[in-house]
């Protein structure tokens, strides 16, 4: 093993083989497929749009997979991936990146799953209200989508990754839904028991945050992301330029 900085592109393309690898013997029942081309979806992955609804909030859906259909008859794997705080859905894995490949939705895709996300209550192009998108609410939006989930996909229960504070909203609702549930994999969470460093820094900022709950998005926040450790070879600046772009 070597340590060290590893370019975001390097372990995107090392995630999708070590973790399609252990998924690989996960095959769920067969269920039925909806596939309309989107565009900027490579030509060899199909890709759907849809609404689902949590009272009378409407949350944006995406899923993604390559045809055709497997000639065993059985249907793919389904990943489905939870975002964090500070980006939607798409900006967070379905990136489009001049150059190289940073879409998590693609890589997983052409491993042979079936790929799908939502934008929380508050972010991309689902219903915008005045929540903060706290993890409770998140884990009602998790719950909405995979209703659409198992309507399309025939499948009740999902491989499921979060990232940040989407690994909490994706643990919080396998606790709540462990049915629902195969592999979880939670990356980048904040520890919040007993004596967290994390939240202790935030206890000392808890009227800044009562205040403000809502994080502030510009450009020189989404650089931080991937220079605050101090390492620029981490990253790629063409990449930090797309997501100060996205949505």
């Amino acid at each position: 093993m070597k340590n060290g900085p590893i370019a975001r592109r390097t372990l995107l393309g090392r995630a999708g083989l070590a973790i399609g690898g252990g998924f690989a013997s996960g095959l769920a029942p067969p269920g039925a497929e909806v596939a309309v081309a989107r565009a900027g979806a490579p030509t060899d992955l199909w890709s759907e749009n849809y609404w689902a609804q949590k009272g009378d909030v409407k949350l944006t859906v995406y899923r993604k997979f390559q045809a055709p259909q497997p000639a065993d008859g059985k249907s793919r794997p389904v990943l489905f991936l939870v975002h964090g705080s500070s980006l939607s859905a798409l900006s967070s894995y379905d990136l489009d990146v001049p150059g190289g490949e940073y879409s998590m939705m693609n890589v997983f895709a052409h491993a042979g799953f079936d790929v799908w996300t939502t934008d929380h209550e508050g972010y991309g192009r689902s219903t915008h209200t005045a929540g903060n998108s706290d993890i409770a609410s998140g884990v009602e939006d998790l719950k909405a989508a995979m209703a659409v989930v198992q309507r399309e996909s025939g499948q009740s229960k999902v491989h499921m990754f979060g990232e940040s504070s989407g690994a909490i909203r994706a643990g919080a609702f396998a606790q709540s839904e462990p049915d629902r549930v195969d592999r979880l994999i939670l990356a980048a969470f904040t520890y919040k028991g007993d004596g967290a460093a994390e939240i202790e820094r935030r206890k000392q900022r808890i009227a800044e945050l009562r205040a403000s709950p809502r994080r502030k998005r510009d450009a020189a926040m989404i650089r931080s992301i991937f220079t605050r450790d101090g390492h620029p070879s981490l990253y790629d600046p063409a990449m930090a330029r797309r997501w100060s772009q996205a949505k």
